[in-house]
This record gives C-alpha cells, sequence and structure tokens, in this order.
C-alpha cells in the first residue's frame, strides 16, 4: 500500500505540477509555500461558476450554503490533525501567524505567569514574549545546542502557579529540526498550557493530537496544499480557548451588544475568536486541499521528501568546503528544511548573490534568517555583546554585515515537497558549484 502511495507522489509532477517544467523552474521553497495542484484549482473554478454562495451570516438558501461547508472544513481540520471534536475546536484565521496573534492577545498573563520559548521559534510565537512582560511575567528562552536541536526545557519549566505557556515549533523553519513532540505531555504535567507551531511540520509529517495532546495548534493551509491562501487555523483544546480573554470584538463574535447600558455577551468556542465574516468562497477549497491530502497519505509525502532530503542532503556534502550547513546533516528527527551557506576562497558569499545567481538558473530558494532570528544566531555563531552594539545602529544589512566582521548574517535555505524530482536539486547543487568558483 505506501509502494503505491509513493508512485502516486512520484506521478505528481506530471499530473498535477506539469507548470514547473513548462516555465523552467526547480521550486526549492515549500517551507515558504506549498505549491498547489492544478486538480484543485480546476474545480474549485468549476464550482465557483456554478454555485450560488452568501455571507454566512443569514439565513438564506446560499448563506446557510456556505455555512454547512464553514463548519465541513472545521471537520475536516480535526480529522487531519487526529483531534478529538469532543475535546478540540477549530477557529479559522488569516494564517499561522493570526493563530498565534489570537492566543498572544488573550492568554492571561499576569505577574506570577510564565512564558517559556525555544530560542528556536518563528517571529510569530516570538512575540508572544512582549505581551507576556506587559504582564509581568517571566519570560524564559530554552537555548540550543547541537545542530541546533533545542536543549532539554525541563529545567525552565519550573512548575506553574499561575495561567502560563510553553510555545515551541513542532519543526524548525530555520534547520528542519523536529523537536520532541514529547515535550507537549512533560510541560502540562508542570501546569503549563502547550502552543504547538505546526506551520512547517503539518506538510510533511503526520500530527495526531490524541498522542500529541498540545492545548493550542497553529496551521497554514497554503503551506499544506498551497491554495488557497489567506486562510490558517488554531486548532484549540476547548478547555483552553475557554481559558483565553479577548479584549475586542466584532461582527460574528457576540451574541448581543448594547452600548446603552455598556453590555455585550461574547459567543461560546470559536466563534468568539472569528472576527467578521470567514473567508467563506475559499472554504469549499480548503476541504477539497484536506481530502486530496488524505487520499495521498501524509506518510507517502512524508517518504518522498525524505529521500529528496537525503540527496540535498548528499549534493551538499559533496560540495565539501564551499558549502556549510546550519542543523542535522542526516535525516535524524528532521525535515524537508536545509539551511547552508557558500563559500569561495574562504570567504561567506553573500546569500543575496547566492540567491540572485539561482534566480537567473530558475532555482527558487530562500534567504536571509527567515524570521527565525533565534535559530540565525546560534548558527552563525553571533557573539551576543556584539549583536546588540550592531542592532543599537541605524539597521541595514549592509551596515550590520559589516559591523559583524565577516561572520554570516543571514543564509540560503532549500526546502524540498511532494513535487520535488531530482533534477531540481541537481540544478541547485551545479548553482552551488558555479558561484563558489566565480572568478
Amino acid at each position: 500500500m505506501l509502494m503505491r502511495a509513493r508512485g502516486a507522489v512520484e506521478g505528481l509532477r506530471a499530473r498535477e505540477f506539469s507548470r514547473l517544467d513548462r516555465a523552467g523552474t526547480a521550486y526549492l521553497d515549500y517551507t515558504g509555500a506549498a505549491l498547489y495542484p492544478a486538480s484543485l484549482v480546476r474545480r474549485d473554478a468549476r464550482r465557483l461558476l456554478a454555485a450560488v454562495r452568501g455571507n454566512p451570516h443569514a439565513a438564506s438558501g446560499p448563506s446557510l450554503a456556505s455555512t454547512a461547508v464553514i463548519e465541513r472544513a472545521r471537520m475536516l481540520t480535526l480529522q487531519f490533525v487526529g483531534a478529538d471534536p469532543d475535546q478540540y475546536e477549530v477557529v479559522f484565521t488569516a494564517n499561522a501567524s493570526g493563530a498565534i496573534r489570537a492566543i498572544a492577545e488573550a492568554f492571561p498573563f499576569g505577574r506570577h505567569s510564565r512564558l517559556v520559548l525555544t530560542a528556536d521559534n518563528h517571529n510569530s510565537v516570538n512575540g508572544l514574549a512582549w505581551p507576556a512582560r506587559r504582564a509581568r511575567a517571566r519570560v524564559t528562552l530554552v537555548p540550543l545546542g547541537d545542530s541546533l536541536r533545542g536543549a532539554d526545557p525541563l529545567p525552565a519549566l519550573a512548575r506553574a502557579n499561575a495561567p502560563s505557556l510553553f510555545a515551541y515549533p513542532a519543526q524548525s523553519n530555520f534547520s528542519g529540526v523536529r523537536h520532541p513532540l514529547g515535550w507537549v505531555e512533560a510541560a502540562q504535567a508542570r501546569g503549563y498550557r502547550v502552543l504547538l507551531d505546526a506551520a512547517s511540520f503539518a506538510p510533511g509529517a503526520r500530527l495526531d493530537l490524541a498522542a500529541t495532546p498540545a492545548d493550542f495548534v497553529a496551521l497554514s493551509f497554503y503551506k499544506i496544499f498551497g491554495y488557497p491562501t489567506g486562510i490558517g487555523a488554531l486548532v484549540a483544546r476547548r478547555d483552553a480557548l475557554a481559558q483565553l480573554r479577548r479584549r475586542y470584538f466584532a461582527g460574528g463574535t457576540v451574541d448581543y451588544v448594547s452600548m446603552e447600558h455598556r453590555l455585550v455577551q461574547p459567543k461560546a468556542g470559536a466563534a468568539r475568536f472569528e472576527d467578521g465574516t470567514a473567508s467563506f468562497l475559499a472554504m469549499d477549497a480548503v476541504c477539497d486541499g484536506l481530502q486530496w491530502m488524505a487520499r495521498l497519505g501524509v506518510e507517502a509525502v512524508a517518504a518522498h521528501a525524505a529521500t529528496m532530503t537525503g540527496r540535498l542532503l548528499d549534493a551538499l556534502r559533496q560540495a565539501g568546503e564551499t558549502v556549510v550547513v546550519y542543523g542535522p546533516r542526516d535525516l535524524d528527527a528532521r525535515g524537508g528544511t536545509v539551511a547552508f551557506n557558500v563559500y569561495r576562497r574562504g570567504e561567506v558569499v553573500p546569500y543575496e548573490d547566492v540567491e540572485a545567481a539561482a534566480r537567473v538558473q530558475g532555482i527558487a530558494i530562500r534567504s536571509g534568517c527567515f524570521c527565525n532570528p533565534g535559530a540565525a544566531a546560534h548558527a552563525f555563531g553571533l557573539d551576543p555583546a556584539q549583536t546588540l552594539a550592531c542592532l543599537g545602529r541605524e539597521f541595514s544589512i549592509a551596515r550590520f554585515r559589516a559591523c559583524m566582521a565577516g561572520r554570516p548574517v543571514g543564509a540560503l535555505r532549500a526546502s524540498v515537497g511532494m513535487a520535488t524530482n531530482e533534477r531540481d536539486i541537481d540544478r541547485l547543487a551545479e548553482c552551488i558549484r558555479m558561484v563558489a568558483h566565480a572568478a
């Protein structure tokens, strides 16, 4: 069965992503965004031309049809992450960042609360520290160790005596490291709610909330199946969602408002966090994408991605001293995201130059720090005191690079997905050779 599924994934390039070869593009930025399958777009276009859909906040036929598909999308999202609907709800947001922002704005931090973050976190998660500090909560960072893997967080997770939160990525968007899912229950046993950033993990690995009962999970659908954009989800335990305290309300989030009497009654559950009108015309496409992934099988996608990641790591290893890889050099507990820098005659080549050379050759990779300053600082060995001094000046990449005296201040990131083939990786390897040996 798995071998047939693997074959189905390998055949996707011609069936669903033939535009890549027509355009001559080697797409290696799946951590930035997945590519949409052609069949999903065609199906959605046919439906939009035939259906009549209205604002779901009404009881007309078109409105009830929109409401029905929104609820179906919730059910399929819960199924995708193995969540029991009696225990979990789905809040639709603009993206994973929007899901995390909902927690940042409503988590009941207080002066005795704790926020524990891994140093490896996207800025969407790092942003939690600011409201926590404003509430006088204690903020602690769990450091990174070898191969950019997080250290044991237990020493930082002192028993919580007030509402407290532990937040970390299931998979690093910088290095591809997969941090232990067992941390979830370990933190919960010490009184913490746990936010699991699954934006980079969910596209290529099975998340089962029955086995990993995180309190909050952040997702972006476009990172999983490419289309539609502008829709994400906060999957939350019902009891954890009830603990959040919103200060703002909007249309659709309340049962009633009396301005004269200064009264408002928020709706219960997920509806309390979905401001205004949901992106109802996109919900059918969300359902299609989730069902498409279910038929394909996350395990088959993961197996293909692992094969392509191994080939990518081998290609970078064969480049010798002209390439430095940040993070795991093997396939142990890692996803298909690889960060690296290119060197020429012992000097790091500015990442912008490498990305530009790749762009000319039709290769899509990403460069910079990938909104993950903690992993970047550890990877590049940046001295904290020197970094502070350099950041204290008027900021630009050029000024920062000059101030850091030749150290890397960014990297390249190649990430593989369901449409990646060996030729894509070979093209990147050839581009790196050209850059590294240029006159």
